[in-house]
């Protein structure tokens, strides 16, 4: 660890580990995005603990100059709620995969959500199984033909947004790995939230799910199909920035083009991600192409009440007003007797 903890660079947060992603893996943009985000937040280094599962993201912790702790398929966030819990001081970060937190580790990923443990969620979603060779996952979309669906999936993919509102989460994200300067940014505002943090990451497999977000990434249409949002600015986006998200009258979003049917910047929605109520934040995840352009940034971030927060201030209390004191105290509560 430095002398000086709050004074490191990118460099300093680098383990000696030789990395083995696929070259050309979207991981690696991933962690350069999240070391420097951590420079950023200028946390002391032995204040980061990185957890993971199993799956390639969860190769994660042998690659940072951090505590880390690489558990077992889908119990990532089970370990990161009791390190939490057990050391409030440590900024904890989970990292996991779409199979990882949403097929054996759903139960622990609502949950974790539910109860708003101030965890910092990265989801790398690649739509597929790459640890294991390329079997589908719960992201892979209606007809994927993979080597566990040799004939297309017949069933829907989760949204990992819409689970995450669903289990009334208080902040969610959308980042691309391609995207290393959005992607910072959303990591910072991730780790600054207090409670659970969810940020899902669109992350590129070379080798079992290649150009799965190729139709969002391509560079020729990104502006079209990418839309950055920031709280309290209007939703533009286009090559031009001449095309915004609008209310229409069934309350439903739409896309229009400023300066056309009468449509101003004026008219443009302006992004709330603190609007407790989601219905908005429903929607902008859900957009997809054609129809509209996929949302990246903060789209939900909403104060609540945490749970290790809560929990100190429970042990706190019982501390403060229970007559137990001491082991001793404890043994010789309730119904006790004496034998002779």
């Amino acid at each position: 660890m430095l002398e000086n903890n709050t004074q490191y660079t990118v460099k300093d947060l680098k383990s000696p580990n030789e990395i083995r992603w696929c070259p050309g893996c979207g991981d690696h943009a991933i962690i350069n995005s999240i070391q420097k985000a951590m420079v950023t937040l200028a946390i002391p280094i032995e204040k980061y603990a990185v957890v993971s599962g199993i799956g390639c993201s969860s190769r994660f912790p042998y690659y940072m100059n951090t505590y880390g702790f690489h558990t077992i398929h889908g119990r990532a966030a089970a370990v990161a709620s009791g390190l939490k819990s057990a050391n409030p001081d440590l900024s904890v970060w989970e990292i996991t995969g779409d199979g990882d937190a949403l097929a054996i580790g759903g139960n622990h990923f609502i949950h974790m959500i539910r109860r708003n443990v101030d965890i910092n969620v990265i989801l790398f979603n690649n739509k597929i199984y790459g640890l294991t060779k390329g079997q589908y996952s719960p992201t892979c979309d209606r007809g994927k033909v993979t080597k566990t669906s040799p004939f297309g999936t017949v069933e829907d993919p989760f949204t990992p947004g819409k689970l995450v509102l669903g289990s009334r989460g208080t902040f969610f994200a959308r980042a691309i790995d391609n995207n290393v300067k959005k992607s910072h940014d959303v990591f910072v505002a991730a780790a600054q939230h207090k409670g659970t943090s969810v940020v899902e990451v669109l992350q590129n497999c070379v080798i079992y799910n290649h150009n799965i977000h190729t139709e969002i990434t391509d560079p020729k249409h990104r502006e079209d199909r990418q839309i950055h949002l920031e709280d309290g600015k209007p939703m533009v986006f286009g090559k031009e920035k001449d095309k915004g998200i609008v209310i229409n009258k069934r309350g439903r979003l739409e896309v229009a083009t400023i300066g056309e049917n009468g449509v101003t910047l004026e008219d443009i929605l302006v992004h709330d991600a603190g609007d407790k109520d989601g219905f908005i934040h429903q929607q902008l995840i859900e957009m997809k192409l054609p129809e509209y352009p996929v949302a990246f940034g903060v789209i939900r971030e909403v104060d609540d009440l945490v749970y290790d927060q809560c929990m100190e201030a429970q042990i706190a209390e019982v501390q403060e007003t229970s007559k137990i004191k001491s082991v001793e105290d404890l043994l010789f509560s309730g119904n006790t007797w004496e034998v002779e």
